[in-house]
């Protein structure tokens, strides 16, 4: 029997050839639908449309690119995040608590922001330790009383969900990650919608999918609505490190898809404490910058001397309010994996609330008695490096060798406040095609809340899946899939079939 958490509780290995296998599965309500209808394709047809979703995908240019030592390889490669067949299906009472949950926490964060670079309240009642802010790496000096509009800084924020089994064994969501500077994955979300309604029509009459494909008019809305006061017509670009970056695709995509320019930092120049770009007919004001480059690269002027990412004299533009950039420098000092643990206590400090979201259980090895008790129990716990990303820098005690346990040990005692532990969770699993079948894979969520004028998002998210067999690590970059989030809703979604049309070749590259 193979268990599938998110789907059926019990549903034997049958392929894809017919009902068999089905009759008698304990398959969860939401999904019982999309289950007797998988039940009837035949695996010649999915591999079909498998192998229909690849040609799409390698044609439009949706690609990542892993270099270096990241590669599997040993060597770069630009390739296809794998795209799963299958959907995760969310229903909306579920989703309705989660995003209440999202919206509380991402507002709790950008107060938290906000007030570590002015008051630091928080501080000063001793919730966070002062040290781990103003010694984080994350910290910029350069922020501490600067005003940015409607006093957000994290615009466009990622919260990764799991979903894990609690004591009633009906399952609970998690919250494993914020990712609050430049989170990526929503054009994923988008082109595997855009997918599923060309490849599967028939189910978006059959199912009321909540709609995602308007994100990118409410992503232009929320960077419209950061823009300096009097800037009655804001003009918005989006800034790319170029096309070597492994998320390219998607900074050209949401640029295509907004509307607006593409730009890189040699088309951005400042004179008298205004940001212009460079066009054909000459110089045009900016008002919103949405970056997709790091902090260290944004301003050589400020920050490191020797990039050509970003623009010479951007940070005194931004101090004199003559320009925003979505999401503010200096944001990760509260997406760094030592803050995660006081975000609960943020919520309560804040907002007067509980929290509607839990955290996974935490120990910090920077205090001693968690040191101890992660030391010696690193053959069960998950461990992360504070400033890791990408599933890199994190050890898996039950999949990891002795090896790799004695020299995590050896960094983690050297260095233990550069490390965090979490136990290592059940997390649910959903049917996902491979290439003998039908078999569970882990899962997570990307959800992308959008702050501006309030907080918004599309109902549903990125799901990402763990493809190698037993796998916790979800991320692209080591070999993770993605897969389409419907969210059922009141309002059928056959009608977005005529939204967003494919793009037929890779924006950016002519």
């Amino acid at each position: 029997m193979q268990k599938f958490d998110e789907m059926v509780t019990r549903l034997p290995l049958a392929g894809l050839d017919g009902a068999a296998g089905w009759a008698g599965s304990d398959v969860r309500p939401h999904y019982a639908r999309f289950a007797q209808w998988l039940a009837r394709q035949s695996a010649e047809s999915m591999q079909a449309r498998r192998a229909e979703a690849e040609v799409i995908f390698r044609r439009v240019g949706i690609t990542f690119a892993v270099y270096g030592a990241k590669d599997e390889d040993g060597a770069g490669t630009e390739r296809l995040i794998p795209f799963d067949l299958i959907p995760r299906i969310i229903p909306q009472q579920e989703w309705a608590h989660m995003q209440r949950g999202l919206v509380q926490r991402v507002t709790a964060l950008n107060r938290f922001i906000h007030d570590v670079y002015h008051g630091q309240d928080i501080l000063r009642a001793g919730i966070v330790p002062a040290e781990q802010i103003l010694r984080n790496a994350q910290f910029r000096p350069e922020m501490v009383g600067v005003h940015v509009p409607l006093d957000i800084y994290s615009h466009i924020s990622g919260i990764d969900i799991v979903r894990a089994p609690d004591a009633s064994g009906e399952g609970v969501y998690y919250v494993l990650e914020d990712n609050l500077r430049v989170p990526s994955g929503v054009s994923y979300m988008l082109e595997d919608r855009k997918m599923m309604m060309r490849l599967f029509p028939e189910l978006f009459a059959q199912h009321q999918v909540s709609p995602v494909a308007h994100y990118p008019d409410l992503l232009l809305d929320t960077l419209r609505a950061s823009a300096p006061a009097g800037a009655a017509d804001p003009t918005v670009v989006v800034l790319t490190p170029g096309m070597y970056n492994s998320a390219y695709f998607e900074h050209a995509f949401l640029a295509q898809q907004m509307g607006v320019e593409l730009v890189e930092g040699q088309d951005l120049v400042v004179k008298d404490q205004f940001v212009y770009m460079r066009t054909t007919r000459g110089l045009q004001r900016v008002d919103v910058i949405y970056r997709r480059v790091d902090d260290d690269f944004l301003d050589p002027d400020v920050f490191r001397p020797t990039s050509t990412l970003g623009c010479a004299g951007l940070m005194a533009a931004y101090r004199a309010g003559n320009v925003a950039i979505c999401n503010a420098v200096g944001t990760g000092v509260a997406d760094d994996k030592s803050i995660y643990p006081y975000v609960p206590d943020m919520i309560r400090f804040y907002l007067g609330e509980e929290p509607i979201l839990q955290n996974v259980p935490t120990w910090m090895c920077r205090k001693p008695d968690d040191l101890r008790y992660v030391l010696d129990h690193l053959h069960e716990l998950v461990v992360k490096e504070v400033h890791g990303a990408g599933g890199y820098g994190m050890l898996i005690g039950p999949a990891a060798t002795r090896a790799e346990i004695e020299a995590f040990r050896a960094a983690v005692i050297a260095k233990p406040d550069g490390y965090i532990a979490q136990p290592t969770l059940s997390l649910s699993s959903c049917p996902t095609y491979v290439d003998n079948g039908i078999a569970p894979r882990h899962i997570d969520l990307r959800p992308f809340v959008l702050s501006g004028q309030k907080v918004q998002m599309v109902a549903g998210g990125l799901t990402r899946v763990a493809l190698k067999e037993g796998s916790l690590v979800v991320n692209s970059s080591q070999g993770g899939g993605t897969k389409d989030t419907w969210v059922l809703g009141d309002q059928p979604a056959a009608a977005q079939a005529s939204s967003l049309p494919m793009q037929t070749q890779r924006q950016g590259r002519e």
